[in-house]
């Protein structure tokens, strides 16, 4: 049997809770520690605020690429155990709380695909700057299924509420 292809891979981490720079600082580590998949760029840090109107302290935000052999449910999967090593519990009920790591599977490859927990890309993309611009940054040229070039959806957003960290 061939060996599965490498697929682009891009993955939004955010975390608000507990060092928030700390804690994405290690989860490019453990991006990087994913099986079948290479690490191969990170952009910077960004503060912004939280969306959902609960009051909680501002979220540091940036944007991982990988190569990954894994299926999008698998690296779904992969993600979400990082997320729990991290302390996180996904319920339903929190959807906007305050959180020590979230790590949101954006874009894999050319896929588009709404299956349960699983929907790439990732449902508000195109509408979160704290999402496309540091996606600018590792992938200028990105296309990204069913909406079209990233560097046009990052020039049509506003970037206020945004500020760059690190």
């Amino acid at each position: 049997m061939p060996a599965a292809s490498w697929v682009p891979a891009y993955i939004g981490l955010g975390s608000n809770l507990d060092d928030p720079v700390a804690r994405l600082t290690q989860a490019f580590v453990e991006l990087g520690n994913l099986p079948a998949s290479r690490f191969i760029a990170r952009s910077r840090l960004y503060r912004s605020a939280p969306l959902g109107g609960l009051p909680q302290p501002d979220y540091v935000n940036a944007v991982a690429a990988i190569l990954t052999q894994l299926a999008a449910p698998a690296l779904l999967e992969a993600l979400h155990a990082i997320e729990r090593a991290h302390g996180r519990r996904r319920e339903a009920s929190q959807r906007w709380a305050a959180r020590t790591l979230d790590l949101d599977l954006l874009v894999q490859g050319d896929l588009r695909l709404a299956s349960g927990p699983l929907a790439i890309p990732h449902p508000g993309i195109a509408e979160r700057n704290f999402v496309l611009l540091p996606l600018l940054e590792v992938a200028p040229f990105l296309h990204i299924p069913g909406l079209g070039p990233l560097a046009k959806l990052a020039a049509a957003t506003d970037s206020s509420g945004l500020e760059l960290i690190g």
